[in-house]
C-alpha cells in the first residue's frame, strides 16, 4: 500500500493524528516508520471491522512497532 493509498483509505481524525505525532516525537519515528505504523493500524481496524481508525488501533500498532525495535537491538 502506497502513501497515496493510505491517505485515501485511512482518514485520520484529530485525536488519531495527535497520537501519531506524539509517537513520531517521542519515539523518533522516521517517515517510513510512520507509514508502517499507519499500515498496521489500518490492518488492525480492518480485522476489527472498523471503517475508521481509532486511537486504540494506532496505539496497538505503535506497541507492535516498539516491540519490533526492541528485538532489532537485542
Amino acid at each position: 500500500m502506497s502513501a497515496r493509498d493510505l491517505r485515501r483509505h485511512s482518514r485520520l481524525s484529530d485525536p488519531v493524528e495527535v497520537v501519531l505525532r506524539q509517537a513520531v516525537t517521542r519515539l523518533g519515528l522516521s517517515a517510513r516508520a510512520y507509514h508502517r505504523v499507519l499500515k498496521i493500524a489500518r490492518t488492525i481496524a480492518d480485522l476489527a471491522g472498523a471503517a475508521e481508525l481509532s486511537t486504540a488501533h494506532v496505539g496497538e500498532a505503535i506497541q507492535y512497532r516498539s516491540l519490533d525495535r526492541k528485538r532489532e537491538f537485542a
